[in-house]
């Protein structure tokens, strides 16, 4: 199950995650941007992308998860 993505939040989020670790970046802005195109081809930033990059801002600002 770990190669299967899906064009849904929660299949982003954690794709996210794990790519979010491999990134080395000191600056979080870029290494969004970074991420998110390392991910272009999930199937959620291919049909969301401005709501992949909100998912991707909330985890890391809101929910203070890598910060």
């Amino acid at each position: 199950m770990k190669d299967k993505t899906y064009d849904n939040a929660d299949s982003f989020a954690k794709s996210f995650d794990e790519e979010w670790q491999k990134v080395d970046s000191g600056d979080i802005s870029q290494k969004i941007d970074k991420v998110i195109e390392i991910l272009s081809d999930h199937p959620f930033v291919i049909s969301n992308p401005e709501n992949a990059r909100n998912i991707a801002k909330f985890r890391i600002y809101s929910l203070k998860k890598f910060v």
